[in-house]
């Protein structure tokens, strides 16, 4: 039986105190190279030797794989507290840890994960997921990358596109269909060092100037046979299971950046002066922050159910109706902060007037950067369907 995506939660301990106090720090050392890199326009490779520095990148591996094994919360916890210092630091432990780790703890066999996860949880391999492709985005099904086994490998070929981490990926967990399309989507562990993998960095993007953005091909590239990633025809269950941790991601880095929004905002309505007093003191600006709190109260509180909800089904890996509200909540929890990460940083703009449309300032920058969170682990339109078949019963899904 394969093992829950994520771990049993553990009651609150040193440990889970430890991993806190090391993403604090981790935080704090981050934001001046994060500010420079977002106005160079450039990837902030910062993030990745912080995190081996802090030993961050192993957050969700067990301990015998030489991860940290932080329950769900205590990871939810620290993305909350990443999100605060940008969604591109962020998009980076969630390619890393959430969709590009968790698939092999999940579904791996124990020679993939003391192969794979040792180096991953090091910050030595990092990891991405690749599902979306040019023509495949809200249904993955219609993706056009092909297998087909030649002796001892698999030989895959096509293209993999907005994929996060994907430039900087040493291993990526990727999907494809059988030549012919006859059968079921499988998913591979691929490692990007071989000849016939060429990657391609996408850097004309609205935001996450300092987070990695790559299309990737493979052509004939061989996969060897041991790195299929559960059975074959598997893939499509490897995927879904992975999105939900994905969107717990989202939602909690979400979540961070309604706090610095709140954090940000009230510092600055507290010193700048207009009409002759701060502008703190103006009623519509007031109106503005209540707002940005109620939406953090709001985050928060539905992003913990959902993962509670995660945690339980985890624990009750067998129970149908378990998963199914896991799911639930992770759809609404994605789609909830996302939208209410948006409206918190336009109001932030807002607050700080003229200087919010620069990104010298930090709203511009999360308004900016936040508006992908709508858009990638499902768009708000696929959520909304989601929810909605999940009320009315499988048969009313709206996307067969």
């Amino acid at each position: 039986m394969n093992a829950p995506l994520t771990m049993e939660a553990s009651p609150r301990t040193e440990t889970s105190e430890e991993i806190l106090r090391d993403v604090e720090n981790f935080c704090e050392q981050i934001r001046p190279s994060e500010e420079l890199c977002y106005l160079e326009h450039r990837f902030n490779d910062e993030t990745i030797r912080l995190g081996k520095e802090h030993n961050l990148l192993g957050l969700l591996v067990p301990r015998e794989y030489g991860g940290r094994g932080a329950d769900l919360r205590t990871y939810a916890k620290s993305l909350v507290r990443i999100g605060r210092e940008g969604s591109g630091v962020r998009t980076l432990f969630s390619g890393h840890c959430s969709i590009g780790q968790l698939p092999i703890i999940a579904f791996g066999n124990e020679q993939q994960k003391k192969k794979y996860l040792p180096p991953a949880a090091r910050g030595e391999s990092i990891m991405a997921f690749g599902l979306t492709e040019p023509e495949a985005g809200s249904n993955p099904l219609e993706m056009q990358t092909t297998y087909r086994r030649e002796g001892n490998h698999y030989i895959l070929n096509g293209v993999k596109y907005l994929i996060s981490n994907g430039g900087i990926a040493d291993v990526v967990v990727t999907f494809a269909y059988p030549e012919g399309q006859q059968g079921r989507v499988s998913a591979f562990i691929v490692p990007t060092d071989g000849e016939g993998f060429e990657k391609e960095d996408l850097t004309a993007k609205m935001g996450l100037p300092t987070s990695n953005t790559a299309m990737f091909e493979m052509r004939d590239y061989p996969v060897p046979v041991e790195n299929m990633l559960a059975a074959e025809g598997d893939g499509f269950r490897v995927a879904m299971t992975t999105l939900v941790s994905g969107r717990l991601s989202v939602a909690a880095g979400c979540l961070g950046v309604i706090e610095d929004c709140l954090i940000e905002s009230i510092s600055y309505a507290k010193e700048r002066r207009q009409h002759g007093k701060e502008i703190g003191r103006h009623q519509l600006v007031q109106e503005h922050l209540a707002m940005i709190e109620i939406h953090r109260q709001a985050s928060e509180s539905i992003l913990f159910s959902a993962v509670d909800a995660k945690i339980t089904s985890d624990a009750n890996p067998n129970d149908k109706e378990l998963k199914r509200k896991a799911d639930l909540l992770s759809a609404e929890a994605k789609f909830f902060t996302s939208n209410a990460a948006w409206d918190a940083a336009d109001r932030a703009v807002q607050i700080y007037g003229g200087r919010g449309y620069s990104t010298l300032y930090r709203p511009a920058r999360h308004l900016t950067d936040v508006r992908v969170c709508r858009i990638y682990e499902g768009t708000d339109e696929i959520l909304k369907l989601k929810i909605a078949a999940s009320l009315l019963g499988k048969d009313w899904e709206a996307f067969k």
